[in-house]
């Protein structure tokens, strides 16, 4: 027997039993005497063991993982040494394993492991049931890390050392460079490093830098090293942008197509946008309206098997950072022949949504169409027709929409909004920064971005767009990459509960058996009334499950509708092309049910993929901005500002300025002793208390645009 086929065998089979075996009597179990199979079996059970799959009880019996009290999973580090073991299975982080600083067996951020539960510990120190220790390093998940490389100087040359310092301050790790491994780096270069040997107990480990970024209190190297960690990929192999190039010169025709290059169809966007994948048009019938919701047709360009879809479905969405984007699509596509531009035919597929004068969806009717936006619109101006009317400046760039479709918008909009309190979706306040650059690419302006009429109600329509869709497929038993957020832990709402109580706030609509979004909405419009939204929004986010991607149907709990997708921006989300991939299957009756599981799992594929992409890409344009804003401030180190405290912890808190800026109070920073009360969210030395939402005066200590922190002090 091969040792791949007798390793599972005996995984199996171990996993089955609840029960230890000497390894002779396993082998009379597993093995055929008459074959003499003892080198591959006790190689098997070597892989296993250093697999993880099994263990050794002091007997000298060999058990699987799963019925021996020791635990297989990720390694996640703190900056403070100690750690936490997420089980391998576990839905959520409320079953992590806490890691005391002196048991993390030297694992590191990422590493699969084995741990031992030793005892209960408190839950009012860390939140968690379980503590344990590594036994077992069963794999190492990091291999390589960004930092900057630094030089311990021996009294003669020969004694010097090179090391790393990571810029992960999780990764608590001592990484030695020779000189050979030094690649050109220079002393203070921002640097990616491969590790060539992990370090264990007192001795440090070894590494060999391959990327070099520049100096690293550089903006641009700290841009690249974060766009590196984050594996984001910047630039497109020959083939997809050959493809791209190629696929941009086709001309465009009607075809089969729906023509409807006469309707009054535009865009609505920021002014910076590029990509414009959705367009719209409203019309009054005796029933209520019509909406046609008209979205770039990428899936007449980007098909089943291409370069150009392998490379969308690796990169999963475009991933935008101040004035950049690092986008999906190749720009022959994605700014050229996909985009909606004014006064150009383009291919489209249309959703036209029948809807009732109560805003309710009566029919989903979807094309495969052609038009020709006659506006490029965008939000500021359409904001200031709205408001000015003939006087804005803008006033003869719309005025083809101004007498019969802005108006019909806008009573559409009022509909859709009250409807949208009515069944409680949440309207969570959240501060998005607008960061302005020079040509130099360096910050010059960081401004709160404000939301207008015009923004919300695009937001309605494609919210509206993306729900019949979400219907129309589910009408039909089609498969959909379904747009999902589920019902939050019942655990996190108590605390949001006691919370928003001791703020004063009434939580009375939290106290009901079933936990509807009303209730919140509820809870959010009585924080308004006390101007305590800003920070009670913060705390609900953090107690909310993130939405994510499913194949499965399954209700979006903060949006409070039953059935909902992605089908509005194909250009930068893979979701949305894979959706709009299998529309089009159905519109054209190529869904049989032979080979109707190809696209169940195709959907799903997209889905997997698609969550784990946006994950990766919100990650990456945190700490872009954060970056951006770091060096920003460092512009104003010594002055002082006011701010509101948005966090606090046993170390400090923090405190966000009016620019949307965060920085630290560091506890060690305030006269006397400070108690953290976690209940409240407050430091207070029995004279003085600093609390949630409390305005205050700072000063700019210092900034490090390598870790992308700021320090402060109170005035």
């Amino acid at each position: 027997m091969e040792l791949t086929e007798l390793k599972e065998k005996i995984k199996d089979f171990l996993n089955e039993e609840d029960s230890s075996y000497k390894p002779y009597e396993l082998y009379e179990i597993m093995c055929d005497d008459e074959t003499n199979e003892y080198d591959v079996f006790y190689k098997s059970l070597g892989v296993l063991e250093r697999e993880g799959e099994i263990v050794y009880t002091k007997k000298g019996k060999v058990m699987a993982v799963r019925f021996s009290g020791v635990v297989k999973g990720t390694f996640r580090a703190s900056a403070r040494g100690f750690g936490f073991v997420t089980p391998n299975g576990a839905l959520n982080k409320e079953r992590d394993i806490f890691i005391s600083r002196d048991n993390t067996f030297d694992a590191i951020e990422g590493d699969t492991v084995l741990v031992s539960l030793t005892k209960p510990r408190n839950r009012i120190t860390h939140g968690q049931s379980e503590e344990g220790k590594v036994i077992k390093i069963v794999s190492h998940g990091l291999k390589t890390f960004t930092g900057t490389l630094l030089i311990a100087r021996g009294r003669n040359k020969a004694r010097s050392v090179y090391y790393i310092v990571p810029d992960n301050k999780k990764l608590n790790i001592d990484i030695i460079i020779e000189k050979f491994d030094l690649a050109d780096a220079d002393v203070g270069d921002k640097v990616e490093v491969e590790i060539t040997k992990y370090p264990t107990g007192r001795n440090a480990g070894k590494g060999k830098i391959v990327t070099v970024f520049g100096e690293s209190d550089s903006l641009l190297a700290n841009y690249n090293a974060v766009l590196h960690s984050h594996n984001i990929k910047t630039l497109f192999s020959k083939n997809v942008l050959e493809e791209a190039d190629r696929l941009a010169e086709r001309d465009i025709v009607a075809e089969d197509r729906l023509d409807i290059r006469n309707k009054t169809i535009f865009t609505i966007d920021g002014i910076d946008a590029k990509d414009l994948d959705d367009a719209i048009s409203v019309e009054k019938t005796e029933d209520g309206f019509v909406l046609g919701v008209h979205i770039a047709d990428v899936s007449s360009y980007v098909t089943e098997n291409s370069f150009l879809d392998e490379e969308a479905m690796i990169r999963g969405t475009s991933v935008y950072f101040a004035d950049k984007v690092v986008p999906m699509l190749p720009k022959a596509l994605s700014n050229g022949i996909c985009s909606l531009n004014a006064g150009v035919d383009r291919y489209t597929l249309s959703a036209f949504i029948s809807l009732n004068k109560n805003g309710d969806i009566l029919d989903v009717d979807i094309k495969e169409s052609i038009i020709n936006s006659k506006i490029r619109g965008v939000y500021s101006e359409l904001n200031d027709v709205i408001e000015k009317n003939s006087n804005s400046e803008f006033f003869e760039k719309y005025s083809c929409v101004l007498n019969d479709v802005l108006p019909t918008m806008l009573e559409l909009y009022e509909i859709l909004s009250k409807k949208s309190a009515r069944r409680g979706a949440l309207d969570i306040e959240t501060n998005e920064a607008k960061i302005i650059v020079n040509e130099y690419n360096e910050p010059t302006d960081i401004i709160k971005l404000e939301r207008g009429t015009a923004e919300m109600l695009i937001e309605q329509f494609m919210l509206c767009a993306n729900e019949g869709v979400a219907n129309w497929l589910s009408w039909r038993d089609m498969p959909c990459v379904y747009r999902i957020h589920e019902v939050p832990d019942p655990e996190k709402i108590r605390s949001f509960d006691i919370f928003a109580h001791n703020l004063g706030i009434n939580t009375t609509p939290l106290h009901s058996k079933k936990l509807h979004p009303t209730a919140l909405r509820k809870v959010l419009s009585d924080a308004r009334e006390k101007g305590l939204d800003s920070i009670l929004s913060k705390i609900l986010l953090r107690s909310l499950m993130k939405a994510k991607y499913s194949s499965s149907c399954s209700a979006h709990f903060g949006l409070a509708i039953d059935k909902y997708c992605h089908f509005t921006s194909p250009i930068r989300r893979y979701p949305d092309l894979a959706t709009h991939r299998i529309i089009k299957k159905v519109l054209r009756n190529e869904i049989t049910d032979k080979n109707l599981g190809k696209y169940v799992a195709f959907a799903s594929q997209a889905a997997i993929n698609s969550s784990e992409n946006e994950v990766k890409a919100q990650m990456a344009e945190r700490d872009i901005e954060d970056l951006y804003k770091s060096v920003y401030m460092m512009n104003y180190i010594g002055e002082s500002f006011k701010g509101v405290i948005t966090s606090v912890t046993s170390f400090g808190f923090f405190v966000e300025l009016e620019n949307t800026c965060e920085g630290l109070v560091p506890v060690s920073s305030l006269d006397g002793y400070y108690e953290f009360d976690e209940r409240n969210y407050t430091l207070s030395n029995g004279f003085e208390k600093f609390s949630l939402g409390m305005e205050v005066e700072v000063v700019i200590e210092d900034v490090d645009i390598i870790t992308r922190k700021t320090d402060m002090r109170i005035v």
